[in-house]
């Protein structure tokens, strides 16, 4: 399936993003170069073969009532379309970003960096709300 199927022209990958993996996968020792009407046509290969997937992983998905697309719906399908030999490899690096979201550094929220307690910003709170409902009862200044 292409993406023009989908009535999308407009589908593409981040051209700077493709040339530094191919120049990361080349090295810069290697001699060779990619043209640029090369990395234009693996750009457009890259999307395609992603549409493909993702188009069987929501099949999928449907077949199975979820609304969600998740990593075992992408296992099936690329063991479906004959690309077997990646499963482990999107396994592997599913696992990273998981284990990478859960390790990653919470947020401190506003009242957590104020370093006061709950009760000493409530207080602040109404202390607030006292000189606000004063001046406003004040009148015109």
């Amino acid at each position: 399936m292409s993406d023009r199927e989908f009535g999308n022209d407009d589908l593409t990958l981040p051209k700077a993003t493709i040339q530094k993996i191919i120049t990361e996968i080349l090295g810069d020792k290697s001699g060779l170069t990619f043209g640029k009407d090369a990395r234009d046509l693996l750009i457009d290969c890259s999307v395609e073969f992603i549409t493909l997937i993702s188009s069987e992983a929501n099949e999928i998905a449907e077949k199975e009532s979820k609304k969600t697309i998740a990593a075992e719906h992408i296992d099936k399908a690329l063991r479906e379309l004959g690309f077997p030999e990646y499963v482990a490899e999107v396994l592997s690096v599913a696992g990273e970003h998981k284990e990478q979201l859960r390790t990653r550094e919470k947020k401190t929220s506003k009242m957590e960096q104020s370093g006061l307690t709950e009760e000493e910003l409530l207080q602040q709170q109404q202390e607030l709300f006292r000189s606000a409902t004063d001046k406003y009862n004040s009148g015109p200044a």
